[in-house]
C-alpha cells in the first residue's frame, strides 16, 4: 500500500490537487469563474450606482430639468396637431401658414440657430428647403378648398345628391328591387 499512497500523495498531496491545477491551466474552474464574473457585476452595479446617484438639488434646478424636457415633445406633439389642424379646416390652417410665409429671413434664420443649439446642426440647412416646401403647399390651398367644396356637394346628406339627371337608365336601376335570396326564402316559409 505505500507504493500507491506515495503515488496517490504525490498527485493529490500536500493540500494540493495536481491534475486539478493542471486542468485549470487549460479549462478555467467554472466555479471560480462564476466568482469572478459575480465580484465584477456587483462592482459594476456600485460604480453605475455612485455615477448615477443624484445630489441633493434644490427646487429650481428640479424645475430648469422639467423645463429641458418640454421643447422636444412640444414640437412633436405640435406638429401632429398641425396635422390634424389641416385636415379638420383647411382653411384656417391656410390662413395661418399665409402668416408664417410673412416671418422675415432673419427670424427664421434666429429660429433656426436656436433649435439647432437645442436639437443639432442640420436644421439650419434644412430650414430653408421646409420653408419652400411651406410655400408650394400654400399654392396648392386653393385647389384643395376647392376639392373640398366638391366633395361636399357629393355627400348623401347633400341636396340633388342622388339625382339620377336626365339618365334613364340610371333612374330605372335605382329603382328595380334587388334579388335578395335570403328575403326570398323568407317570403316562402311563411307563405
Amino acid at each position: 500500500m505505500g507504493l500507491i499512497e506515495r503515488l496517490f500523495t504525490i498527485v493529490f498531496g500536500g493540500g494540493r490537487n495536481v491534475v486539478k491545477d493542471t486542468a485549470e491551466v487549460f479549462r478555467e474552474n467554472a466555479e471560480a469563474g462564476a466568482e469572478r464574473a459575480a465580484d465584477h457585476k456587483a462592482e459594476v452595479v456600485a460604480q453605475y450606482g455612485a455615477e448615477f446617484a443624484a445630489p441633493a438639488r434644490g427646487g429650481f434646478d428640479r424645475f430648469m430639468d422639467g423645463l429641458n424636457r418640454v421643447p422636444r415633445p412640444a414640437m412633436a406633439l405640435g406638429t401632429l396637431g398641425l396635422f390634424v389642424a389641416a385636415m379638420v379646416e383647411p382653411v384656417w390652417f391656410a390662413e395661418r401658414m399665409q402668416g408664417i410665409a410673412l416671418v422675415p429671413e432673419p427670424l427664421w434664420w434666429l429660429l433656426g440657430a436656436i433649435v439647432s443649439f437645442y436639437f443639432g446642426a442640420r436644421h439650419q440647412v434644412k430650414g430653408q428647403d421646409f420653408q419652400r416646401s411651406i410655400a408650394a403647399t400654400m399654392a396648392r390651398a386653393p385647389v384643395v378648398v376647392e376639392n373640398l367644396r366638391a366633395l361636399g356637394a357629393l355627400r348623401a346628406g347633400s341636396p340633388g345628391a342622388a339625382d339620377a339627371g336626365r339618365d334613364a337608365a340610371l333612374s330605372l336601376a335605382v329603382i328595380k328591387p334587388e334579388a335578395n335570396p335570403a328575403l326570398e326564402d323568407w317570403r316562402h316559409s311563411r307563405g
